[in-house]
């Protein structure tokens, strides 16, 4: 069957790190642009990365540069999201996403259903002390 499983969320304390993951089955993702959005509580789901198929490019939430990495792993088949020095703002649940080929700036800044093609379920990240 053909779906996305993001795992690898926790509790952390601040300055720690979590490693998540979006598996792919029932389909390739080499094809495909991935993106990680999160949702925290009382808040509007925000882009996170987005990492494009062919060239690779990148976008990230200005929130994140430099702390977070998106990284593609084709022959696993498997998309990550490393998060380095977190916050309690960076508490919230996270989602991973395909659409076709690329991610378009405009496309992830603006977090619509409509230009994904399939969410994976979510995992939630608590970093508190």
């Amino acid at each position: 069957q053909v779906q996305l499983v993001a795992s690898g969320g926790g509790l952390v304390q601040p300055g720690g790190s979590l490693r998540l993951s979006c598996a792919a089955s029932g389909f390739t993702l080499e094809h495909y642009a991935i993106g990680w959005f999160r949702r925290a509580p009382g808040k509007e789901r925000e882009g996170v990365s987005c990492i494009s198929s062919r060239d690779g490019s990148i976008y990230e939430s200005d929130s994140v540069k430099g702390r977070f990495t998106i990284l593609r792993d084709n022959a696993e088949n498997m998309v990550f999201l490393q998060m380095n020095s977190l916050q309690p703002e960076d508490t919230a649940i996270y989602y991973c996403a395909v659409r076709p080929y690329v991610c378009y700036e405009k496309v992830f800044a603006r977090v619509k259903d409509v230009d994904w093609d399939m969410w994976g379920q979510g995992t939630q990240v608590t970093v508190s002390s």
